[in-house]
């Protein structure tokens, strides 16, 4: 019975791609992962590689790093970048610790941090989307149908977020942006 709810929920139709702050694509490469190697950011003021805590990156420039280190793969790296941001309590930066953690296989790890997250702001959907497709690798297709439906809930229906959750439901397979 479980099973024909999940289908049922899922064959929604997808609604057309929204514009409004939704990243379709993955992170661009920039000079951070095609130049730089280990701990560091391009950083464009010096036009070298630097730690990021000595890095002229804002903060929003630091998560960006941190999201286009994570997704080539460098989770390390990333959380590196993560430990310079001043606020550690931010809800996106929680999230790509989470995310990262999620990715190296710290899963217990990366559900607190996606669990601050949340707390932190009950409506990032990108959070319940990551936190979804770690229930989806664990099999938890329940509490990752919940995650998607509170997506929904939120304002989320036709996101990036929601229809990568509803993906990982319907294949098995979770997404890295």
């Amino acid at each position: 019975m479980r099973i024909i709810a999940l289908a049922a929920a899922l064959t929604l139709p997808v609604a057309a791609l929204a514009a409004s702050g939704n990243d379709w694509n993955p992170p661009k490469p920039t000079e951070t992962t095609k130049t730089c190697k280990g701990k560091r950011v391009w950083d464009e003021t010096k036009k070298r590689c630097v730690r990021p805590r000595k890095s002229s990156l804002d903060q929003q420039g630091l998560l960006d790093a941190a999201r286009e280190l994570a997704y080539a793969g460098r989770q390390q790296d990333a959380q590196a970048v993560l430990r310079a941001m001043a606020d550690q309590q931010a809800s996106m930066v929680l999230t790509y610790w989470g995310y990262t953690h999620r990715k190296l296989g710290n899963l217990k790890l990366a559900q607190a941090y996606y669990e601050q997250a949340l707390a932190q702001d009950p409506d990032n959907i990108l959070t319940r989307s990551y936190m979804g497709q770690g229930f989806v690798e664990q099999g938890k297709y329940g509490a990752a149908l919940t995650q998607w439906k509170e997506i929904r809930a939120r304002g989320g229906d036709g996101s990036w977020a929601e229809a990568s959750l509803r993906s990982a439901l319907e294949t098995g397979t979770s997404h890295s942006y």
